[in-house]
């Protein structure tokens, strides 16, 4: 973990000061010498980490684990239980004995961590933990502190065993990179240099007109303020309001249901990598009373999916999720554009164009899959930092309530939530981009890339026939005008470029 070197030799100093005022010993003069010289933090950065700082939640439940690095600092001959537990399976890498792990069920992941340290750990990984409540209790559980402790309170109540009154072993001489990086970005808090960034253009009391010509025509990001004032979402949309008006329905979060009660129930008691994030696209269907509590933004009236009726693809979404929820790097679906307004709380924003690829994610040849390997506050820590230099660095803001930002069609963007935040957005189709979703639609393997209907293939010829129908001649006015644009824009080529072959060595990423 090179990107958080000084937080973790800080840990290692203040290990060794804590060691040698119990034993009235003090480092030497090589070896603090030795640590400062990998850019160890100074005694005044140690508590913070070199800008590094934990969250104040209760973070007892961490068992002991250390990263590896750690391991070189110990006194010689220091043995790591992790491979000593592990025996002849100590080669296996860390992730993979997780993924073994996940393949047992609840009492064999008990009876496991009863067999030594090294097992304990492992066995106690709330992620096993989290995928055994969702498979089996699906969005029916109280969230109890631990996904371990929700799990035990729901198949075995007798034991009870929640929040504090968990039982939980503190392992010494543990090392594990892998587990220790779980545990760090789920308590981490973003660092102030994350936030400080704000590049993004804002704008207020715009017209129609203008955000076409300026923004929508060009896709280009805005920041748009002061257009959800007359929204009586604003200012009414609390936690307890929601639960009110909702009820028992249930809501989309990750990969089951839940009522709303149960899921702020979840957020407030839980500090994990990658929490779960509500992400409704039914919901003014399910709650008709919040569907006349927004509108849409003069701006983004214009969507031209609306002539499929009931067959348009999901389009919107309540957004509700705790701080450090959000949404990895991606481009939203179906080439359409966005817009997302917050009602409560703030959203930090990192959107790249098109042509570049954020670090950190691997798209498919064929645009099908984006991996994107990394959580959110780990992308933070591991990639964040080597945007700086890019020539095309990335538009960030934060985005505050009673704000909207307007996504363009094809840029990848991350999102993550400073607070706790409740949100609307939604996707649309306007004439600006009608051709880029027509061509998008249309390719080989439109199955595989269109989403949010359940007639993938035939989507392209639906839409087309019903803009023909809605719009005569539109499209035709659409692909002239286009032309005339790239004919304009071969003209403008210059001698040099002209005069050169750029083909020849040209490399392009494409998606």
């Amino acid at each position: 973990m090179p990107s958080c070197k000084n937080l973790l030799l800080a840990m290692v100093l203040r290990n060794r000061r804590r060691k040698s005022k119990s034993k009235r010993q003090k480092l030497t003069h090589n070896e603090r010498k030795s640590l400062l010289s990998e850019s160890a933090p100074t005694e005044e950065e140690e508590e913070d980490g070199a800008g590094f700082k934990l969250k104040t939640r209760e973070t007892s439940r961490e068992h002991g684990v250390q990263p590896l690095g750690n391991l070189y600092f110990v006194n010689r001959g220091a043995v790591n239980v992790r491979n000593t537990g592990l025996g002849y399976l100590h080669g296996l890498t860390d992730e993979l004995v997780v993924d073994i792990l996940g393949l047992l069920d609840a009492t064999s992941l008990g009876n496991l961590a009863a067999v030594n340290k090294s097992l304990y750990i492992f066995a106690n990984h709330e992620p096993l933990w989290r995928n055994l409540v969702l498979d089996e209790l699906k969005g029916e559980f109280l969230f109890a502190g631990s996904w371990k402790s929700t799990y035990v309170a729901a198949r075995h109540p007798k034991f009870q065993l929640t929040g504090a009154g968990e039982s939980v072993l503190k392992i010494r001489d543990f090392y594990s990179d892998y587990l220790f990086q779980s545990w760090l970005c789920a308590n981490l808090e973003m660092k102030p240099e994350w936030l400080e960034r704000d590049n993004i253009v804002r704008v207020r009391g715009i017209s129609v007109e203008d955000f076409i010509a300026e923004f929508e025509e060009p896709n280009k990001p805005v920041l748009l303020e002061g257009c959800l004032d007359d929204w009586p979402a604003i200012g009414k949309w609390s936690r307890d309001y929601l639960i009110k008006v909702a009820g028992d329905v249930e809501f989309a979060a990750g990969p089951v249901d839940m009522k709303l009660e149960n899921y702020f129930r979840y957020s407030d008691g839980v500090s994990e990598e990658r929490p779960l994030y509500l992400f409704d696209p039914k919901f003014a269907e399910k709650v008709p009373v919040l569907d006349s509590e927004y509108d849409v933004p003069v701006y983004f009236r214009e969507d031209l999916f609306s002539v499929l009726g009931n067959e348009r693809p999901d389009y919107r979404w309540i957004i509700i999720g705790p701080s450090g929820s959000g949404s990895s790097f991606h481009i939203d679906p179906n080439s359409t554009s966005a817009w997302n307004a917050v009602i409560t709380g703030s959203k930090k924003w990192v959107l790249f164009p098109p042509e570049v690829v954020p670090p950190g994610v691997h798209p498919s040849p064929d645009g099908a899959e984006v991996a994107c390997p990394v959580s959110i506050m780990e992308w933070f820590m591991n990639f964040y930092g080597e945007t700086k230099n890019w020539k095309k660095r990335p538009i960030e803001c934060i985005c505050k309530a009673g704000e909207v930002m307007f996504v363009p069609n094809g840029w990848w963007h991350l999102v993550i939530n400073l607070e706790e935040s409740i949100a609307i957005t939604q996707n649309y189709v306007s004439r600006r981009n009608l051709l880029n979703v027509l061509e998008f639609l249309k390719k080989p393997n439109a199955k595989e890339l269109v989403s949010g209907t359940n007639d993938r293939e035939n989507l392209h010829d639906k839409f087309k026939k019903a803009i023909e129908g809605a719009y005569p001649g539109t499209i035709q006015e659409l692909e002239k005008k286009a032309e005339e644009e790239r004919r304009a824009e071969e003209e403008k080529v210059t001698f040099w470029d002209s005069a050169s072959d750029s083909k020849s060595g040209a490399f392009k990423f494409s998606f």
